[in-house]
């Protein structure tokens, strides 16, 4: 009777979700004892100081999120909690981390090669067409003295 007591303390409609929730806890258990099995010196030691911040965040974030689910499971509002607020403060640490990986991500402006797309895109035609104009006399001038100059040579 003990046995068939325990079974009915739950509803069985939630029985899929528990099974759900006992598969990610697992999976979280097992991340963690990852990440405590390296001795985390080594493990800062590979990282770049961002990665670091990365990882400290959601450390924290992580430890705080499963102190919220440890709330709900004791009945306790998190919302009326201080857990909220903490967790609105890494929020933004986590946003300031992001708004700086994507300024490293972000295309940067080679101010040589706009400048000379510039230059070369917005011209004066007339300008343009003046230019042509001596380049096609100098041109006419060097290719009628080089070939006195070949003849003279040769003969």
């Amino acid at each position: 009777m003990a046995e068939n007591a325990s079974n009915e303390d739950y509803p069985h409609e939630i029985d899929e979700q528990l099974t759900g929730f006992d598969s990610a806890v697992s999976s979280v258990k097992n991340m963690l004892d990852t990440l405590i099995s390296m001795p985390r010196n080594d493990l800062l030691q590979k990282l770049d100081p961002l990665d670091q911040a990365k990882l400290d965040l959601m450390s924290v974030y992580t430890l705080n999120s499963l102190f919220w689910m440890y709330l709900v499971t004791r009945g306790i509002n998190p919302r009326d909690h201080g857990i909220k607020q903490e967790l609105e403060r890494i929020r933004t640490y986590m946003n300031k981390v992001k708004e700086i990986t994507d300024k490293k991500k972000a295309a940067r402006l080679d101010k040589g090669a706009a400048s000379r797309f510039l230059r070369n895109a917005l011209y004066d035609p007339e300008e343009k067409n003046s230019a042509k104009k001596s380049a096609s006399k100098k041109a006419a001038e060097t290719s009628s003295d080089t070939p006195q100059r070949k003849r003279s040579k040769q003969s």
